[in-house]
């Protein structure tokens, strides 16, 4: 008899980050292209920052508030959550950032005279960029800022969610990051935030959008490799407390299941209904 169980999908979690990765992009790309003109680049980096801020603080105990493929791929290298779970998060992310893009093109078509083909609050390089940034340049800029973000955020998050004061230092690191990358790229620092804006803005856009892909996404594994030889009792300690927890999870799971299948006939019902927590925990 096949006795392997299947976790279930942990629904909120999911829609969490499905959710948050939405709001940041209909509420960041947004100040950009619907207030760009008027509140500059420091009023949009304090846009993408203070959303980030609030999303830490709301979605962030049940989550942990990646809305950042890179951010994932940085918890996923330093063992922080499993493959399914990155799984699970990345394909919210990317739905939540076409899902935010698409919402924002809604409201910016019903503003008369706003041009949002071909811009849109996407990323880019050469004569996308506004000082002509080349192509390995916006690849350095993108890896080196996302790497930031990420090192920040894995320096003060608890294993997975994010608690306490924790959202305030990532906040601040998005704010800055965009000060500088905005000039740049547009930063991008987000494949979900890239991608969703570009699926609209049309082919410029697209032929570009690779880049922002790939180079946050090494940045994000650069910082998670860097935070483990920079911190290595942290890592340690986490690394330890995550372990314990999944094993007193595992155990009650498997009480669970046992007690599921000790029903009339003893031919092994299902789990009952077990809680198989994969959600997050904090130390």
């Amino acid at each position: 008899m096949d006795t392997r169980t299947v976790v279930p999908l942990d629904t909120r979690t999911v829609t969490c980050e499905f959710l948050g990765t939405l709001l940041l992009v209909f509420f960041g790309v947004g100040s950009a292209v619907l207030s760009g003109e008027y509140i500059g680049t420091l009023g949009i980096a304090l846009a993408f920052g203070f959303v980030l801020l609030a999303l830490c603080y709301t979605i962030g105990p049940i989550s942990g508030c990646h809305v950042n493929p890179a951010v994932t791929l940085g918890m996923l290298v330093a063992r922080r959550i499993d493959l399914r779970r990155a799984v699970e998060y990345w394909v919210a992310q990317m739905l939540g950032g076409i899902a935010g893009a698409a919402l924002l093109l809604l409201v910016a078509k019903q503003v008369p005279g706003l041009k949002v083909h071909g811009a849109f609050g996407t990323n880019g390089y050469g004569y996308r960029s506004a000082v002509g940034i080349s192509i390995f340049g916006a690849f350095v800029a993108e890896l080196l800022l996302t790497f930031l973000l990420v090192f920040v955020f894995l320096a003060v998050t608890h294993r997975i969610a994010v608690v306490g004061f924790d959202g305030l230092p990532i906040g601040l690191a998005l704010a800055v990051i965009h000060l500088v990358g905005i000039p740049l790229t547009g930063t991008g620092v987000n494949p979900a935030r890239s991608f969703g804006p570009a699926v609209f803005a049309g082919s410029p856009a697209l032929t570009q959008v690779w880049l922002f892909l790939i180079a946050p996404l090494a940045g994000g594994a650069l910082a998670a490799v860097v935070h483990e030889l920079t911190h290595p009792a942290l890592t340690a300690l986490r690394a330890a407390r995550t372990a314990a927890i999944e094993a007193e999870e595992a155990e009650a799971f498997t009480r669970a299941e046992a007690g599921g299948g000790a029903g009339p006939g003893g031919d092994g019902g299902s789990a009952g209904g077990a809680g198989a927590g994969t959600g997050p925990a904090q130390p």
